[in-house]
This record gives C-alpha cells, structure tokens and sequence, in this order.
C-alpha cells in the first residue's frame, strides 16, 4: 500500500535516517521526534500521528533518484500543509537568522561599508522569502483548506499559485558567487567565512527541494482535489 519507492513503511526508521542524515530535516517538519527504537516507518509515523503514505512520498521524492514522481492519490494533503508550514518555519524562524548571524561575524573583519552591502543584500533576500512564504500561509493554504472543507473557490485555483511559484533560492545562489569570487577574506575570519559558505550551500539546496516538492507533489495533489469538486457538481 505504501511501497511508493526506495524507501517503505516496513523499514526501520533508523535505517533512513543512517543511510541518509538529511532526512533527519524531514522528520522534524513532520513533527517526529528521534528515539523510535528499532520501530518501522509506519510504526513511528503512527506513533506521531503522521500519516504514513505523505512521508514516504515526500522522502522518497526528495531522495529516491528512481522516483520522477508520486501517485496524489496516497497523499493526505492536511498533512502535507502542516509539513510545508513547518518548513516555512524553520527557514524563516531558523535556518535564515542563523545564516544572517554567522554571515555578519564573517564579513566584519573586511570593509566596513562592504560588509553593510552584503548584509543588506541578505537581509533583502530574506524578505523576498518571507514574502514568497507568507503569501502561501494566508492566500494557498487557506484556499486548500477550504477545498479540503469541500467549498469550491471561484476566482482562485492552484494553477493561479504555479504561475506565480518562483524560485526562491536565485538570489542566495548570487550572494554565495559573489563571496566566493570577489569577497576578500582575511585569515582571522577564514574559518567563519567557510562555515557561513558550508550554510548558503545547503540552505539553497533546501530551499531548492522546498519549490521542488510543492511543483511535484503539492501543486498536482491540490489540482486532483479541484478535479474531484468540478466533477462532483
């Protein structure tokens, strides 16, 4: 019933998260705590009150190359709308402060009014992501919760939200260039400059599998509910 890729619901729980340390991220947006024993998928996903079939799509989808996609069918959109809103805070309430913080330590041994363009220039970026998401929190999510209520929407359809649906990770891709190719480091602020590269790398691949996920799987899962409305008239 489950079986939707690479990953199932009779592994182990820990046998994703040793085979793959990212998926870690997945299970905190979930709501899934560690310390699951030598529970399986299903049996942890029960346990947090996650349903099953949503988690393994979203796993499977993000880290299984095999997978070029998944069947909306088996997704529970309530609980992919609680995942996508824990994502949004986790990079709105984490993820970017973090990275604003260690940025600022690395730029303030250099100039002075560099330093301030290139905090500048994230803090804009930052807002750019608080728009983009913020948009989703009080416009989409709403609307499919409404759908998901059974109440049709005119004006409004999923397809209005994928027109739209920008690639949020563009202007991080930038500053990280811009560091790396024409940023001076001084060699007292070396390490730090590094480790706030390390972070920018990451977040924009997360940020990458964020707008990957909801191309994929939110946005056809959405329109399969539309569907189901229309020919329910």
């Amino acid at each position: 019933m489950y079986r939707l890729g690479k990953y199932t619901a009779s592994d182990r729980m820990s046998d994703l998260v040793c085979g793959n340390y990212h998926i870690l991220l997945i299970m905190s947006r979930f709501g899934i705590a560690s310390g699951f024993g030598d529970r399986t998928v299903d049996e942890v996903c029960r346990q947090s009150g996650v349903d099953t079939a949503t988690f393994l799509a979203v796993v499977n989808l993000l880290y299984d190359d095999d997978a070029a996609s998944a069947d909306c069918r088996d997704v529970s959109l309530d609980a992919f709308l609680r995942y996508l809103h824990n994502s949004h805070d986790y990079f709105l309430q984490y993820r970017l402060p973090d990275i604003r913080r260690k940025l600022t330590a690395a730029v303030a041994c250099g100039d002075e009014d560099v330093a301030e363009v290139i905090v500048r220039f994230f803090d804009d970026y930052a807002a750019e992501v608080h728009k983009h998401m913020m948009y989703e929190e009080e416009t989409v999510f709403p609307y499919v919760r409404r759908l998901l209520a059974g109440e049709s929407s005119v004006g409004y359809d999923i397809e209005t939200f994928h027109r739209r649906h920008d690639q949020i990770e563009a202007k991080l891709t930038e500053l990280k260039n811009i560091l790396i190719k024409y940023y001076p480091v001084s060699e007292s602020c070396g390490k730090e400059m590094n480790g706030v590269l390390f972070d920018i790398f990451l977040c924009e691949s997360e940020l990458t599998s964020h707008n990957d996920l909801e191309n994929r799987l939110f946005i056809p899962s959405v329109a399969a509910v539309e569907r189901k409305l229309r020919d329910a008239r």
